[in-house]
């Protein structure tokens, strides 16, 4: 088990978002995490990489757990994930190169390896002849491949994508899960966060629903315990 939520219960502002919730995920696995939005995906994904902490209950990835985390150790609990923002978040003054060596620079990776990272990520992504483009030059889907790119550069242990086909076309939509499938395939654990439904019946996984501050799902590959809505 990589990832683990054991009656996690968050709000903003006294609205209550998430209540006494849990689950668990495989270091493996590709799970789905849906819902409508203003549901609380995103709040789970914060509270997975630490940006918020639960106000009961305990997140616990790997090593690491909230109950005990002190903030100097969050920067290392990132360094083991990977995470695909939608609005992308590419440093636009720099080349996609220099965008992905800035991720390998800031954790004091060995020079002699910076170069093999980056092409070993852009070549999984297909944009290897891009390295040089900025990412204004380039179209939102290749946006949002280099992104995939640079949350994969570090061998995480765990991907992160909230609504990471939210502002693509279906066709890019399409390729982006197809990338993310194969990573998940390679061997590295998936968490996409989505209110695309039809991506989630054309790209079948796991699957867990945020409803009524609640989460739950099923851990199998066939019929939900849910209705998909439509």
């Amino acid at each position: 088990m990589i990832l683990s939520f054991e009656n996690v219960s968050f709000s903003y502002n006294k609205h209550s978002i998430l209540k006494n919730a849990s689950f668990t995920m495989d270091s493996n696995e590709f799970l789905y995490l849906i819902g409508p939005s203003g549901s609380g995906k995103t709040t789970v994904i914060k509270l997975i990489y630490m940006d918020l902490m639960p106000q009961s209950g305990v997140v616990a990835i790997g090593e690491f757990n909230s109950q005990f985390m002190k903030e100097r150790y969050i920067p290392m609990l990132r360094r083991k994930l990977g995470i695909i923002f939608q609005d992308f978040r590419l440093l636009t003054d720099r080349t996609v190169e220099e965008n992905l060596s800035f991720v390998l620079h800031s954790i004091n990776s060995p020079k002699k390896e910076i170069k093999k990272k980056i092409f070993n990520a852009l070549s999984l992504v297909g944009l290897t002849h891009k390295r040089n483009a900025y990412p204004n030059e380039l179209s939102g889907g290749e946006q949002q491949r280099i992104v995939i790119a640079r949350a994969i550069i570090n061998d995480p242990i765990l991907i992160l994508a909230d609504e990471p086909t939210g502002n693509l076309d279906p066709d890019t939509s399409n390729q982006i899960m197809e990338i993310l499938k194969d990573i998940n395939a390679r061997g590295t654990a998936v968490l996409v966060a989505t209110h695309n439904y039809e991506l989630v019946k054309k790209f079948p996984s796991n699957v867990l629903q945020i409803k009524n501050e609640q989460i739950t799902g099923v851990k199998i590959n066939s019929d939900l315990p849910f209705q998909l809505p439509q």
